[in-house]
């Protein structure tokens, strides 16, 4: 019964509207559970995007908690309210909902919620990659719309996999695609992989 009215308050407290007080009373509960049970901030030899997924994940709304959580990381990436479906190393699935604040005059998703949306996918699955040591920042970006979006649209993020924090820049394509399957665009994410500050591999010239 307990675990039951646990999955209960996080789906309500999570929508949209007149709970947000309540969602965000909710992630400081959630905030201070993480920070037992994973380094805030993170300690040099993890990583936390990695480690919160892995904890989450499984759990009945887990992915939706991950997803708001680094909507509150980075609160304009939040602004869309896009959801982490699927991440792993080298992969990631991320849906954004077709809804009245993403869309344009011309009465389907605007182009810069679909940019941000490739860019969450990207880095995502980038993040969930990258080993321990490594950290990345975006240096640049493509994106090619090939169709009007409507409706749910899913970034699928296919990042390769960095095997060392060795400083490099990565090419992390990401397509976006529509309920039925059709490519609505598609993003090329140029990202700058090197050693997080104070470890090993760091000689102090990333930025």
């Amino acid at each position: 019964m307990a675990g039951r009215t646990k999955v209960a308050e996080i789906r309500i407290t999570f929508r949209y509207g007149p709970a947000m007080r309540r969602a965000s009373t909710l992630g400081v509960r959630l905030t201070q559970r993480l920070r037992e049970l994973l380094p805030i901030p993170p300690a040099k030899g993890r990583n936390v995007i990695r480690d919160a997924w892995n904890l989450l994940s499984g759990m009945p709304g887990g992915k939706v908690v991950f997803s708001r959580l680094v909507g509150r990381m980075a609160p304009y990436t939040g602004s869309i309210h896009a959801t982490v479906t699927v991440l792993r190393a080298g992969y990631a699935e991320v849906q954004m909902a077709d809804r009245k604040p993403v869309r344009n005059h011309l009465d389907c998703v605007h182009a810069v919620a679909l940019a941000n949306l490739g860019e969450l996918a990207g880095n995502v699955a980038l993040a969930y990659s990258l080993p321990d040591d490594a950290r990345f920042i975006v240096s640049g970006m493509e994106i090619e719309y090939t169709k009007k979006a409507r409706g749910t649209i899913t970034a699928i993020g296919e990042p390769p996999v960095p095997r060392t924090s060795v400083r490099a820049q990565y090419d992390v394509p990401v397509s976006l695609r529509d309920a039925s399957g059709d490519e609505v665009a598609k993003v090329i994410l140029h990202s700058l992989v090197g050693p997080k500050p104070g470890s090993a591999g760091d000689r102090g010239d990333v930025n």
